[in-house]
């Protein structure tokens, strides 16, 4: 049996760099903190009322802040120290979780108060998640980006999707107050965790040290003298002065920048029209899921779970598989066969009615999922300079989101109409005009950065 040492050096590799570490710890902490919640939050809210707007508003609350402040959160990233950045929204979910178990262990809690609680929670996990994604290609080296995130991911599929939901549920049946505890105890070894990563200079740091929108990292931490790649240090330093000084010309001029930014790059904006395209059909499908596998599967609430299981089960064989895909198939090509599955996947859940034909679908597009998902982030991190990686990441999130919500509510009127399977079919037929429309843009997506 190889020792231990043996093992964490192969998963994280010394050159990967102790900083990167300190983040991935923090990251997984945090991760089981918001899978909990995922569980317990709308568990809370539903034994407080019986009024579904309400209960559905608990599910708003988590859609809504990505999209209205998503776009300041990145230029705030860009701007100041994003370890900083991190601790304070942290500090502040930190805040508001403790006033929850408060008001819930004195009998104070209603479920307004619970509905603005999960909101100020989501507002701030928005400026942490936003932040968070910027420090990996800063402590880094761009060639084992795939490698750090794919391990960010097995954290987030693990963690927040497979134990931390079922965590939650069952914190909240020994009483309601645990999972609140939980996630408390959570976030504050994850904050105690990020607070050791050191980021070199960024933002108006960098400004001030007289190297505007420079990438330097500091010795030991698994970067080399070029880390945004050949040609693309010089590029940052030819546009550095210009946005990374934008800041007094205010927030609006610095979000234009960002989305200027990822209309001219060619693999960025593919990426983002990509993901906005195919969450409107993902949307459309996935926003009656519940339905679908009680109406159609005959699924009761035990095996609607079991999607959710069956789907982190696909992202940990993606895990596992990342390495040696991205060795063998270039990043475009692999991003085609995603569209492909995720349009067949539509198919055959449109077609069957079998559990057992629709459950290794799920498995099949959880490990899709996965891989789609880290190629997107290592294509925007090797692609997009420092000084720009808040806003562009924020650009992308409005497009996921914005996705998500317009594809839920038709696919809530195709089922309210047509059926239950309506959704999935619209999502197929959908999905294979974008395959086609976007089919050629896929070859702009490769190892280089352009």
């Amino acid at each position: 049996m190889p020792p231990v040492s043996s093992l964490v050096q192969t998963f994280l590799p010394a050159r990967l760099g102790i900083s990167f570490r300190w983040l991935l710890a923090s990251s997984w902490a945090t991760n089981l903190g918001d899978g909990i919640a995922a569980a317990a939050g709308p568990l809370l809210v539903a034994s407080l009322t019986a009024d579904p707007f309400l209960i559905s508003m608990a599910a708003l609350l988590g859609w809504a802040p990505p999209l209205i402040c998503g776009l300041y959160a990145g230029v705030l990233s860009d701007r100041h120290d994003r370890r900083r950045i991190v601790l304070v929204a942290n500090a502040a979910r930190l805040l508001v979780l403790a006033a929850l178990v408060v008001l819930l262990a004195t009998g104070h809690l209603d479920v307004q108060g619970a509905l603005i609680g999960l909101g100020l929670l989501a507002t701030a996990e928005v400026f942490a998640d936003n932040t968070t994604s910027t420090m990996t290609p800063m402590l880094v080296h761009r060639d084992d980006l795939a490698v750090a995130n794919a391990r960010l991911q097995t954290g987030f599929i693990t963690l927040n999707q497979l134990a931390g939901p079922p965590l939650g549920a069952a914190f909240f049946a020994a009483g309601r107050v645990w999972p609140l505890v939980a996630e408390v105890v959570l976030l504050c070894a994850g904050i105690l965790l990020v607070a050791k990563v050191r980021l070199p200079p960024h933002g108006r740091a960098a400004r001030v040290a007289g190297r505007p929108g420079v990438d330097v990292r500091p010795v030991g931490e698994g970067a080399d003298a070029s880390p945004l790649g050949e040609g693309a240090g010089s590029a940052a330093l030819d546009a550095g002065s210009a946005v990374v000084d934008a800041g007094s010309g205010g927030v609006r001029r610095e979000i234009a920048e960002g989305i200027h930014w990822v209309v001219r790059h060619a693999a960025v904006r593919t990426l983002c029209l990509t993901i906005l395209i195919f969450n409107l059909t993902f949307g459309a499908a996935w926003s009656v899921l519940v339905l679908y596998a009680s109406e159609r599967l005959g699924l009761g609430a035990i095996g609607f779970g079991l999607i959710t299981t069956f789907s982190a089960a696909g992202g940990i064989l993606g895990t596992s598989l990342y390495g040696w895909l991205t060795a063998r198939i270039s990043l475009g090509n692999l991003m085609r066969i995603g569209l492909i599955i995720e349009t067949l996947t539509h198919l055959a859940l449109a077609a069957t009615t079998l559990p057992w034909v629709a459950l290794p679908v799920f498995f099949v597009f959880g490990a899709h999922a996965f891989v789609w998902g880290t190629t997107s982030k290592v294509v925007r991190q090797r692609a997009v300079p420092q000084h720009l990686q808040g806003r562009v990441d924020s650009v992308n999130t409005i497009c996921v989101y914005g996705g998500l919500v317009i594809g839920s509510a038709a696919g809530g009127v195709l089922a309210t109409h047509y059926g239950v399977a309506a959704p999935f079919w619209a999502a197929f037929i959908g999905s294979t005009v974008f395959v086609i429309l976007l089919w050629p843009q896929m070859t702009r997506i490769a190892h280089q950065d352009h």
